[in-house]
């Protein structure tokens, strides 16, 4: 059994297809172990609550400096004990030390296909305002392994999703959740689960 965290900082609409996907099994041997997030406020927090999994606010506005938070950040993990970490939209930059022990235990998603539009900076409707400004036909989403870098770990799975027109960056960003962000992301976490996916030399590798 695959036990998961899940970190997020807003709505939780990747958390949720995540739900569903559990609950539906297209996700097997996996359970939602802990939902985390950095917004007290934040509507993936009552999502997971509806969906009886714990979950819980670390704040780094509550406390008195960013070492302090990165110790709590990493205590609520290591509590779970969890198999693999998962970013679902979690505007935070992870402690080195966290993600030096969780080498390719940590998978993030994001809204472009990498190396396009990401690193500092790109994030949430950013990224689909530069992408409109550049005037690209195509963009999709890409889930990643997450190392010290920012969106350079090495990439699982990407989706394209055509570009229209017509698109705002509402627009995009909604159809890049629905056609690529919310069908890719749990069917990684399944692959994982189902012990398909491997990192060799930098690159990840799927098996059958």
């Amino acid at each position: 059994m695959l036990k998961i965290v899940v970190c997020v900082s807003g709505g939780g609409t990747n958390l949720q297809a995540i739900i569903d996907g559990v609950a539906q099994g297209s996700i097997v041997d996996t359970k939602i172990a802990k939902v985390i997030s950095n917004n007290r406020g934040a509507y993936a927090l009552e999502r997971a609550g509806a969906a009886g999994i714990e979950a819980v606010c670390v704040s780094p506005k509550e406390y008195e400096d960013r070492e302090a938070f990165n110790r709590a950040f990493m205590q609520e993990i290591e509590k779970t004990e969890p198999d693999l970490i998962v970013l679902a939209g979690f505007l935070v930059t992870l402690p080195a030390e966290l993600i030096r022990k969780y080498a390719n235990r940590i998978i993030n998603i994001h809204p472009s296909l990498i190396p396009s539009f990401c690193g500092t900076g790109y994030y949430g409707l950013k990224v689909h305002e530069a992408a409109l400004a550049r005037g690209v036909k195509i963009t999709g989403a890409t889930v990643h392994f997450v190392d010290e870098g920012m969106d350079t770990g090495p990439i699982i799975m990407q989706k394209a999703v055509a570009v229209r027109e017509d698109d705002t960056p509402q627009i995009l960003q909604k159809r890049v959740m629905e056609e690529a962000e919310w069908l890719i992301l749990p069917w990684c976490i399944n692959l994982i689960a189902g012990g398909k996916v491997r990192v060799e030399n930098g690159r990840v590798l799927l098996s059958e």
